[in-house]
């Protein structure tokens, strides 16, 4: 297991019973063996509010990191869609679909699906400075589609 993987772990376990954690970055590089810049690269690259994380950040002699675990809305979905802006790079959509997956705002099948029309393959003939933008439109109109069918469900 890489160190990242390990530091991310650690921070998901801490999270799992408690809506945030504080982190003294230094005391967790020390106990890791690692150097402090390593725990801000995990925590900026998988601590995302795309992941569902709000992090702050605390300065001084008693400064900590302090993250929290974003809680889950009656309607995530709808949340989301609010989150995407007219460009969605690839990376940040599934991002987004395996928070909604993990917090079961979607399906497996829905995720499948939703990978399946928003990947890089599916853009391959346009050009470039098209793609995220399309990806963008295709996934809050899915989004919201998905969103309708649950809505309709409920109601049956």
């Amino acid at each position: 297991m890489t160190i990242s993987n390990l530091i991310a772990r650690m921070i998901t376990e801490m999270l799992e019973d408690n809506e945030f954690t504080d982190i003294k970055r230094n005391e967790l590089a020390l106990s890791l063996g690692c150097v402090p810049s390593q725990i801000n690269y995990v925590i900026a690259s998988r601590f995302t509010p795309e992941r569902g994380y709000i992090v702050e950040s605390r300065r001084g002699g008693g400064g900590f990191i302090r993250i929290y675990k974003t809680p889950m809305t009656g309607d995530e979905i709808a949340k989301v869609v609010g989150l995407v802006g007219n460009r969605l790079e690839d990376v940040v959509c599934r991002a987004h679909i395996m928070n909604m997956l993990s917090r079961n705002a979607i399906t497996k099948n829905e995720a499948k699906l939703l990978i399946c029309s928003t990947s890089e393959n599916c853009f391959r003939e346009l050009p470039m400075q098209y793609r995220d933008t399309l990806r963008a439109a295709i996934f809050k109109q899915l989004l919201l589609t998905i969103k309708q069918i649950k809505s309709n469900e409920t109601e049956e």
